[in-house]
C-alpha cells in the first residue's frame, strides 16, 4: 500500500500535524510536538491534503526582520549575510538570500531565505532570530514596534 509518509516523519494530514508514530490498515497515529496523541482514520487521510515536512533532506528557513526607516538597509543585510555565512548549518548552495521585500507601516522588511538540513530547521530558525537581534543591537540597527500618529483638530 502506497503512503505519502512513513514512521518518524513530521506531517500535516488535513490540518492535523504531528510525527508519525504508527501506521496500520485502519489508522495513522500522530504525536504532536507537545506529546498529544492523535489518531487519524486512514479513510480521512486519503481524502485530505497531506503535507510531509520530513520528506526531503533539506528545507528552506524563511525569516522576516523589520528595521526602522532611518536605519541603513545595506548594513542590516550585511549583518544577516555575515551571520548566515558564519553558521556551518546553513548551506552555501543555494546561497543565503537577503532582500528588502516590503515597505511597511512601521518598518522596512528584510526577508531572509536559508537552506538547511531538515533536521536543523528549527534550531537554525530560532538561533538566527536571536543572533540577528543581538547583532542589530550591537550595530545600532533598530527593530521598530508598530506605532501610530494621533492628529487632533482644534474646534
Amino acid at each position: 500500500m502506497f503512503r505519502p509518509y512513513k514512521l518518524g516523519q513530521f506531517v500535516d494530514i488535513g490540518g492535523t500535524s504531528g510525527t508519525v508514530k504508527d501506521l496500520n490498515l485502519f489508522v495513522t497515529e500522530l504525536v504532536t510536538p507537545d506529546n498529544v496523541q492523535i489518531i487519524v482514520p486512514n479513510g480521512q487521510a486519503w481524502g485530505a491534503i497531506i503535507t510531509n515536512f520530513s520528506h526531503h533532506s533539506t528545507r528552506r528557513v524563511d525569516l522576516v526582520f523589520g528595521i526602522g526607516y532611518d536605519d541603513d538597509a545595506d548594513l542590516a543585510m550585511a549583518i544577516i549575510s555575515g551571520l548566515a555565512e558564519a553558521d556551518s548549518r546553513i548551506h552555501g548552495d543555494p546561497a543565503p538570500w537577503v532582500k528588502v521585500t516590503n515597505l511597511g507601516a512601521s518598518s522596512v522588511d528584510l526577508t531572509v531565505r536559508l537552506w538547511v538540513d531538515a533536521a536543523d530547521y528549527w534550531d537554525v530558525k530560532f538561533d538566527m532570530t536571536k543572533a540577528v537581534k543581538e547583532a542589530f543591537d550591537k550595530q545600532g540597527v533598530s527593530i521598530p514596534y508598530p506605532h501610530s500618529v494621533e492628529i487632533q483638530k482644534a474646534g
